[in-house]
């Protein structure tokens, strides 16, 4: 859309706080440009006009598109929050009559005992100060409602005031995610599986400025179309995060097949993730990518120890970022009820590793000596006919 001044009539405007974005100094333009782009990418249907004043974006949209926009503004990266102010003149009466009825628009929605006034005055030339700002506002609040008093260390609501151009005043500040905008980072291969580590580890990644496209291995008739579509679901809600992101479908049947046959029992694990990140190492060319990411945790499982991790980095042409290697299985878990993902990656539907896994997987593998044997299955044709059969399954919006 054309960036002229769109006209407030029948418009809602949203004020937009970020966070590291203002720490970019030189560069900060860049990530607002995207920033600015990603809002406007996912709130296009409502005519969006983003405005930038210091560390304060204004958002305006169509009215009606309040609930969507709350989804979004919710999930965009690079933002640490966002709120609906009420704007006056810079004038006393007015700023003391929007106060009063950004209480009144608070008391219809909770309860609340105790506020206080925070004002900040980036037009110097205002008559009043912050201070008597703040003082004239708390008098009227307190006088209008009688049952208010001021609590300057924990207030139940805070009434927040900023003179720029015009008078903003807001209450609630919904929280964003924070981090820098999708797209800032670069672009990266999300090995997705059906379970609960991978989908936050493409959170983490993707809060950091990395765009995903992601990548399943699928081997059927040994996982069900049902597994497919619980990661084309789990991929749906990640993209709400990431602007867009691509499913790209591997089928991985024979290349199991073959490594069950040839390979030792205790190996067979360690092999199929050697050949799932060679075969995403291949993809990244072709979709652009310059790094891979994996939802491995330290010692988790057999194939995340320190010795495994060492023999399928091995397999990869580019960087493989493990954004979980720190975390233990209680700060997955509660990252994944915090983005949606927890109650869609336990639903019963197995992924391939899980359904060929041997009884007593190795744990300090060898590196040299599984190369070597990895080697000895003389894979590589069907590595590259996976790579080249992988297609893409569109989303759900």
């Amino acid at each position: 859309m054309n960036d002229a001044y769109v006209s407030a009539e029948n418009r809602e405007l949203y004020l937009l706080k970020i966070g590291e974005i203002w720490l970019k100094g030189s560069n900060r333009k860049l990530f607002e440009r995207v920033l600015v782009r990603n809002i406007k990418a996912m709130l296009a249907a409502y005519r969006p006009y983003v405005s930038i004043q210091g560390d304060r974006y204004f958002l305006s949209l169509d009215a009606g598109g309040r609930d969507e926009a709350a989804g979004v503004l919710s999930r965009t990266f690079g933002l640490t929050g966002y709120c609906m102010p009420l704007t006056c003149p810079k004038e006393k009466a007015a700023i003391i009559s929007a106060a009063t009825e950004l209480v009144r628009r608070e008391l219809k929605l909770r309860s609340i005992t105790t506020f206080k006034v925070a004002c900040r005055r980036s037009d110097k030339g205002f008559s009043l100060s912050s201070y008597e700002i703040a003082c004239a506002v708390g008098d009227a609040v307190r006088e209008e409602f009688s049952g208010l008093t001021v609590n300057l260390s924990r207030p139940d609501f805070t009434i927040s005031v900023e003179v720029r151009e015009q008078v903003y005043l807001y209450g609630t500040t919904y929280p964003a995610p924070g981090g820098l905008p999708a797209g800032t980072g670069g672009k990266g291969l999300l090995m997705l599986s059906g379970g609960i580590d991978s989908p936050v580890a493409g959170y983490l990644m993707g809060k950091r400025g990395l765009a995903l496209d992601a990548v399943y291995f699928h081997a059927y008739p040994y996982t069900s179309d049902e597994a497919k579509d619980k990661v084309a679901s789990l991929a749906s809600m990640l993209s709400a995060y990431m602007v867009r992101m691509r499913l790209i479908v591997v089928p991985f049947t024979d290349v199991q097949l073959h490594i069950r046959r040839h390979a030792l029992e205790k190996e067979r694990t360690l092999h199929m993730r050697y050949a799932m990140v060679r075969i995403t190492s291949m993809l990244a060319k072709q979709y652009h990518a310059s790094c891979l990411v994996t939802g491995e945790s330290l010692s988790q499982v057999a194939s995340q120890t320190v010795q495994s991790i060492a023999y399928t980095n091995d397999a990869s042409s580019v960087p493989v970022f493990r954004p979980l290697i720190g975390m233990d299985k209680e700060e997955i878990i509660r990252t994944a009820h915090e983005i949606g993902t927890y109650e869609t990656s336990i639903l019963p539907y197995e992924d391939c590793c899980t359904l060929f896994s041997p009884k007593h997987p190795i744990t300090k593998p060898k590196k040299e000596r599984l190369i070597s044997a990895f080697n000895a299955m003389d894979m590589e044709k069907l590595l590259v006919q996976a790579a080249e059969a992988a297609e893409q399954q569109r989303l759900q919006s």
